[in-house]
Parts: C-alpha cells; sequence; structure tokens
C-alpha cells in the first residue's frame, strides 16, 4: 500500500526512500536502461510507496512519451506468438516500457483503427509482426508519419524497416539435407501460401538443399495456406495423382500435423511409410503422435532482440536499418525415419 501523505509525493520523496538521489530518479524514468537494475528497483518500489506514480505519467506526456510500445499481429493465436511476446515484454520492462497488443485479424478495418491508434501518441514505437505496415487507403502509409518500427515474425515489405527472425532459408536447408541423410530423394515442400514471404524463403533454402545433394533431385512443391487442413489436402491431391514423395517437409508444424493425420487415416504409418518434418516446433509438436520433428524457432530470443532494436531507436532515432537472422535448431523426434520400400 501506498504509505499515506499531506500533499502530493515529489521526486524527492522518491529519492529520499530509495536512498539514491534526485538525478538517478529522473535517469530511472527518463532513461531506465541507463541505470543498474538493483537501482531500478529501489526507484521502482519508492514510486509505488509514495504514490509518485501519476506524477512520473505526467512527466512521460511532457516529453511526449507514452512509454508504450503497439505490438501488432494478425493473429494472436498463431502458436509463435506467445513465445515472441514473452521476449518483447521482457526486454521492454526491463527498460521501463509497457507492452499493447493489437490484434488485426488480416483485416485492414483494424488495421486502419490500429493507424489512428499510433497517430494519437499512445505508443512510442511499433513491433510489427504481420509483415506490412498498417493499411490507410492509397498510397500506403508514409514510415515518416509513424513511430520507430521493428518488424518480427516475417519481414516487412520496407528494406527501412528493421528485422529480427529466424534464418528461414538456412534452417530449412538444414531440414531438407536431413532428410536427404536419410535416403530420401522424392521429397515434398508444402507452402504457406503465395502472400507469406517466409513460404518463399523456406521454399528457397529446400532448394539449396536439393541443389547441393550429390542427385539431381526433384524440386516438388505443392501449395498449402499453412493450416493443418491445407496439409490434408497436400496428400489428397498427391495420392489422386498417384505421385508420391517418400518424405514431405511442410512450411509450418501445423501443415505437418495435417500431413500426418491424413496419412494415418489411409492407414500408412509415420515414420515407417513416409516420414514428415515440420517448421516452427510449435508447443503441441512434441506431445502429438509420433512426435514431430521440426526446426525450433528461438522465440523469446527473437522478442527480446526486437524489443531491444526498437528501444534503441528511440533513444536514437538516427541509428541504422538492422537485420538479425536467428540460427533455427533442427529437433529430432520421432516423424522421421528411412525410406519404406512400400514407396521407393
Amino acid at each position: 500500500m501506498s504509505e499515506p501523505v499531506d500533499r502530493p509525493a515529489t521526486i524527492e520523496d522518491v529519492a529520499k526512500l530509495a536512498g539514491v538521489s534526485i538525478a538517478t530518479v529522473s535517469r530511472a524514468l527518463r532513461s531506465p536502461e541507463k541505470v543498474a537494475e538493483s537501482t531500478r528497483k529501489k526507484v521502482t518500489a519508492a514510486i509505488a510507496r509514495t504514490g509518485y506514480m501519476a506524477n512520473a505519467m505526467a512527466q512521460n506526456l511532457r516529453m511526449q512519451r507514452s512509454k508504450m510500445v503497439l505490438v501488432l499481429a494478425s493473429s494472436i493465436a498463431d502458436p509463435n506468438f506467445p513465445g515472441i511476446l514473452t521476449g518483447l515484454e521482457k526486454a521492454a520492462n526491463d527498460r521501463g516500457y509497457g507492452v499493447l497488443i493489437g490484434n488485426t485479424e488480416g483485416t485492414s478495418g483494424l488495421e486502419q483503427n490500429y493507424l489512428r491508434f499510433l497517430s494519437t501518441g499512445m505508443a512510442d514505437g511499433l513491433v510489427l509482426m504481420t509483415g506490412h505496415i498498417p493499411v490507410a487507403g492509397e498510397p500506403p502509409a508514409s514510415l515518416a508519419s509513424l513511430p520507430p518500427i521493428v518488424a518480427t515474425e516475417r519481414p516487412a515489405a520496407n528494406p527501412q524497416i528493421s528485422y529480427v527472425g529466424v534464418d528461414d532459408v538456412a534452417a530449412s536447408k538444414v531440414a531438407t539435407e536431413y532428410l536427404i541423410s536419410l535416403g530420401h530423394r522424392r521429397i515434398t515442400y508444402i507452402s504457406g501460401g503465395p502472400a507469406d514471404i517466409r513460404s518463399d524463403l523456406r521454399h528457397s533454402g529446400y532448394q539449396r538443399g536439393l541443389k547441393e545433394s550429390p542427385e539431381n533431385l526433384r524440386d516438388w512443391r505443392v501449395e498449402g495456406d499453412g493450416s493443418a487442413e491445407s496439409g490434408r489436402a497436400a496428400v489428397e491431391r498427391l495420392f489422386i495423382k498417384d505421385d508420391l514423395p517418400t518424405a514431405f517437409f511442410c512450411f509450418n508444424d501445423n501443415t505437418a500435423i495435417g500431413v500426418i493425420s491424413a496419412l494415418q487415416l489411409r492407414g500408412y504409418n509415420v515414420p515407417e511409410d513416409f516420414s514428415v518434418l515440420g517448421f516452427d516446433d510449435i508447443p503441441f509438436a512434441n506431445n502429438f503422435t509420433p512426435g514431430l520433428t521440426t526446426i525450433r524457432q528461438p522465440r523469446h530470443h527473437i522478442g527480446e532482440m526486437a524489443m531491444n532494436i526498437l528501444l534503441d531507436r528511440l533513444a536514437n532515432r538516427s541509428l541504422a536499418t538492422q537485420t538479425h537472422l536467428l540460427h533455427g535448431d533442427l529437433i529430432v523426434r520421432e516423424s522421421c525415419g528411412g525410406v519404406s520400400r512400400k514407396v521407393k
């Protein structure tokens, strides 16, 4: 509880209670990243006890800073979202910022609403997880009219926007090489849809893996949309044509789970008859039967790095655009094995 006082709390009250100088309290409010964590905690506790937070908020308004960051996502139901969000929030909290979440559901109307929200100054920066700047009719919103932006989860179309994410190309090449090492020579890539740049990047990594193998392996792409249903549909299309691979490399884990389900409904076993490899390592991947071999994204690390880049940009708007591609780990479970004699 706040200590009772007869007058509004002042910065002097906070400094005295925290056992630090007034300058240190001011620095903790203005630039928390420049203050030692132990000192920052003392100041935060003193602010809470004295009730000075209202004055601190007023100070932020005078500085035209909200100390909030908007995270704009296409869908908070995306299995990758929670892991990235925890990293974003950790870095933001460590530096005295809060996080607001905007869920667009891929609709232009909601994107326009959030664009108007940004124009009010209620958020100092934007973490973009949709792959494009929020729409505001034609032409697209200018970067000059928006707060600093960092993209994560998927690259933004504008090269002036910094990006932090997994190295889709390198990770997909590793996944393809792993399937080849198991003896597979007919490997189908099931995509995430024509509008998703990550799908093309992962397809590019798959192609590199094929190209660098000793044999001239077929580039075999089947269109999907990243859903489990599209994985099931891809399997059905291949069986109708009676043109079967021995292994499936899927754009994401949801697609891979759909592929396995469709194969099992047809009476096949994975990995005895077909191998299936996913991407993302969503929480369900290890609880599915068989356990899904996949590429693990360092989601928490991605979120932390993206937020720190954004807050650095807020502190120094002259910072250059940055791109950080993080390593994705191959997680080997039970869904991949050698080539079955049934489908050779």
